[in-house]
């Protein structure tokens, strides 16, 4: 592979060879020393996988361009790759490639139902049911679409299910987007640099420059020969690595939940909640992620208290003019969505197969074999669990501090309401003119309690700085 990568013209490869890692497995290593922000490695246009090279290929061009429906762009690039290992001669560089590509993945697609079933509750569990539905589904839509029309070219016994299961990993695990000036996206795997391996430790350093169609990756920090070297796929929480990219990194910072919220249309008030919602930068559907650092984000109140909200709330809105994204409507209101919060956490957290302690004991005892599938789907149900316990720790405390003040002010209001001299509660009372601190049912309760009051009276009103002196 490297010595046809040379020769199509890609620079930085005389300084990086592929290389077997303790922990990461196969990656690449530096041969000599790179500073932050150097160009190590460029690998050019022509031989890059993408969707416009497919349908460029002379043989399979002919056959993605005949498929109706139109293939996603997956489908396509995963076509590509199964054509190309089909083939006995001929494309001998992107051969060389795919040679070079893993036999198998660990990709949560491929976990058993008990290794599986070990991060029931999660969305990884979620997705990962899913994706075995629509993965049957698009390759059956692809044999009939494609694969059937063109046996000759694509035969099936070198396009099995497993063979599609195969090269869709290498799609989600190896390729690259990039948005383009132009608003649109391009989708690429670019051999060699496919093989580096993603750390947390440095920032996104793979460029593609859309004048030439080049890729290029810079070293993300310094680098001595003999290190490995690294990219960055970004801040992403391990049930996407583990369902993209087969691993897991233990204790993820980036880890994080992603919560749905959703109002049905035939909800009441449906159309006015959703131009609230729209103004505050909403939908009546979000997916909001929570995270370690910001486990229950402002983006879930606003959505939560404009759902929540009924006529009342809503004209209080109207008439305040307050933006209802960013502060309590009314106590009330506020109580509910918490709670409802609450509640919510508690049920997602009791629908986890193995609560976190429990998990946590396991690992611990090393009833997962580190690195396994079992293992690498404890570490996905740990990170969610912890999320999902803090953002309700979070909610907890707020409707705390809310029924906190509430509470003061209806036992003001009480006290407030009670005639100090009788104590009876009067249809209508009068306030001390004074310190306006206490009520009475009337003038001749006031002048009744006028002796023990009047110190008191006399202290508050200095206090408040409220009175006549």
């Amino acid at each position: 592979m490297e010595s046809w990568l040379k020769l199509s013209g890609a620079v930085g490869l005389d300084d990086l060879e592929l290389a077997d890692f303790p922990v990461t497995g196969r990656g690449v290593r530096a041969l000599r020393r790179f500073k932050k922000g150097e160009r190590i490695l460029t690998i050019p246009c022509g031989v890059l996988w993408t969707v416009e090279h497919a349908f460029a290929d002379p043989l399979l061009g002919p056959a993605l361009r005949s498929a109706r429906p139109p293939l996603s762009v997956e489908d396509i690039l995963a076509t590509y790759i199964l054509f190309i290992r089909s083939r006995e001669s001929g494309y001998d560089g992107l051969r060389s490639h795919v040679a070079a590509l893993p036999t198998s993945y660990s990709s949560s697609i491929f976990f058993s139902k008990d290794e599986l079933e070990v991060c029931a509750g999660t969305s990884l569990y979620t997705i990962t049911k899913q994706l075995d539905r629509s993965i049957d589904d698009d390759y059956r839509a692809l044999v009939v679409g494609v694969l059937a029309q063109h046996r000759d070219l694509l035969p099936l016994d070198k396009f099995t299910i497993e063979d599609y299961k195969w090269a869709l990993c290498t799609v989600w695990s190896r390729a690259m987007d990039f948005a383009l000036p132009d608003g649109n996206s391009i989708r690429l795997l670019a051999p060699f640099a496919d093989m580096l391996n993603h750390s947390s430790e440095v920032k996104p350093c793979h460029v593609y420059d859309v004048s030439s169609g080049n890729l290029s990756v810079l070293a993300g920090k310094d680098y001595e020969a003999g290190d490995q070297a690294f990219i960055s796929y970004g801040p992403i929480p391990n049930s996407r690595l583990l369902r993209l990219y087969g691993f897991v990194v233990p204790g993820n910072p980036d880890d994080s939940y992603d919560l749905v919220l959703a109002t049905h249309p035939n909800a009441p008030f449906f159309e006015q909640k959703h131009k609230l919602w729209v103004s505050a930068g909403l939908d009546s559907t979000c997916t909001i992620p929570l995270t370690l650092t910001d486990p229950l984000p402002k983006n879930v109140l606003r959505y939560l208290r404009i759902q929540r909200s009924d006529e009342s709330d809503l004209a209080v809105i109207a008439f305040r003019q307050i933006n209802a994204t960013d502060e309590k409507i009314s106590d009330s209101n506020e109580v509910e969505v918490l709670q409802f919060l609450i509640e919510s956490f508690s049920h997602l957290l009791d629908s986890f197969g193995t609560q976190l302690e429990k998990l946590e004991e396991q690992l611990a005892e090393g009833v997962y074999s580190p690195g396994g599938n079992a293992w690498a789907a404890a570490h996905v149900s740990l990170g969610e669990q912890r999320v999902l316990r803090l953002a309700r720790k979070r909610a907890e405390d707020l409707l705390s501090a809310v029924e906190s003040r509430s509470g003061n002010v209806r036992g003001s209001l009480s006290a407030l309401a009670r005639c100090a001299n009788c104590e009876k509660v009067p249809a209508q009372y009068m306030l001390c003119g004074r310190c306006k601190a206490v009520a009475y049912c009337g003038r001749t309760c006031q002048v009744a309690h006028y002796k023990e009051h009047k110190a008191i009276c006399r202290a508050t009103a200095s206090k408040s700085g409220s009175g006549m002196k």
